[in-house]
């Protein structure tokens, strides 16, 4: 087998997601990691070793820092290949840009820029799911100066309204009162608020408004795809939301994941992204409209999710599909994968889990596996706990109850 090492791009749960992955399909294998800073999910880990570099997520940075590492690799171990992976939004956006750049250096998937763009906002993802006739929530896309000329006034839909940023990397860097990663808002007057805020506070691209699909969390559906270099999709896996994160700074962050299977949501997702010519994780979040029995997609992240460890701990390990994929370039004779799982990921105590989750018979579910032992988190590693790492996630454990007592009914409101 090739010898490699794992770069990865990022210091959060997803990058301890695909370091887990790696250390238990290769032996104890350790990842190396760049990343602007440290968070808390990578923190005292044996298995994955972190760069801290300043304003790594900048274009004078990335492709800099990394080239000057590869370099020094090929000093050190010349027959030892780079596989490049990111884990963030910002990181996959910066691979695109500098593809030409790092592929002398590292073996990557990314996308062409401009595809890139295209299913990185929001606006231009539907309109690609209206060419492909993908379900999604009905639309209604206002810029800076529409926001100045208040056309939200006048929507096409009734309230309740979603509203999301189009720029998810942007609106990192925006803070007001009342910040959250997306809105569900129930009068005219909330949204004038909210949006004229968005934008005061230096948000200058393009906000969605939706119709909003009701249900709660157990109408979500994620889906992780693994698409190889040449376009092939070699693997397909949906899981059930039960449970989402309430807190403004996380809301809509997957907390409790049920296997899934759906053959119809397979076969249009597969054949979207072979025609788009995509490649790599493709992660898609989406929701069940009991109202015309539709999954209406809501974005594409252009990377493994935060949780797809939920994909490794069913049995498809995601770092085994990037090395067969980049590394060995192993055959592949077509026949795409439809995964069917059998395990529950829970990243908060089973307490909350209990406590909050409604009361259905996928819950029912759930806590079966609990009692059978059938479940597993992605930061919760046997062979990477010592005692720093023990008290970090006791107090991750103690954070997430007191989020939930705060938050939870204020999300259900």
């Amino acid at each position: 087998m090739t010898k490699f090492e794992p770069v990865l791009l990022g210091s959060d749960i997803n990058a301890y997601g695909m370091a887990r992955a790696f250390h238990q399909a290769y032996n104890g294998l350790q990842s190396t990691a760049f990343a602007a800073k440290q968070l808390s999910p990578t923190k005292f880990s044996s298995i994955i070793n972190i760069h801290l570099v300043e304003n790594f997520s900048t274009e004078e940075q990335f492709a800099p820092t990394l080239v000057a590492y590869a370099q020094h690799r090929k000093l050190q171990e010349p027959d030892t290949m780079l596989l490049l992976i990111p884990c963030g939004d910002v990181y996959a956006n910066l691979l695109s840009h500098n593809r030409e750049v790092l592929a002398p250096y590292y073996a990557f998937n990314t996308l062409d820029p401009a595809l890139n763009k295209r299913l990185s906002y929001k606006n231009t993802f539907y309109e690609l799911c209206e060419q492909y006739n993908l379900p999604h929530p009905k639309t209604f896309v206002v810029t800076k100066e529409d926001v100045q000329a208040k056309t939200y006034e006048h929507l096409p839909f009734p309230f309740p309204v979603a509203m999301k940023p189009v720029d998810s990397a942007q609106w990192l860097h925006i803070d007001f009162p009342g910040r959250k990663k997306a809105f569900i808002i129930q009068t005219p007057q909330e949204l004038d608020t909210l949006i004229q805020r968005s934008y005061a506070a230096g948000y200058t691209a393009q906000m969605v408004i939706q119709d909003f699909i009701p249900g709660d969390d157990s109408h979500m559906r994620v889906l992780n795809a693994y698409v190889d270099k040449h376009h092939r999709v070699r693997m397909m896996m949906l899981g059930h939301p039960l449970l989402e994160d309430p807190s403004p700074e996380a809301i809509g962050n997957y907390s409790a994941i049920l296997p899934d299977y759906n053959q119809t949501v397979f076969q249009r997702i597969k054949a979207f992204l072979e025609d788009i010519q995509y490649e790599g994780v493709a992660n898609f979040d989406m929701k069940f409209d009991e109202r015309d029995g539709e999954y209406k997609l809501f974005e594409i992240n252009l990377r493994q999710g935060r949780s797809s460890y939920f994909v490794t701990l069913n049995g498809e390990n995601l770092a085994q599909y990037f090395v067969n994929d980049l590394v060995e370039d192993t055959p592949f004779d077509g026949n795409t994968t439809f995964a069917k799982g059998n395990k529950l990921w829970l990243e908060i105590p089973k307490s909350v889990f209990k406590k909050y989750a409604i009361n259905n018979e996928y819950k029912q579910q759930a806590l079966q596996l609990i009692r059978d032992n059938n479940y597993g988190s992605t930061l919760y590693y046997k062979k990477d706990m010592n005692f720093k790492r023990w008290l970090m996630h006791t107090h991750l454990y103690n954070y997430y109850k007191k989020s939930y007592a705060k938050y939870f009914h204020q999300k259900a409101e």
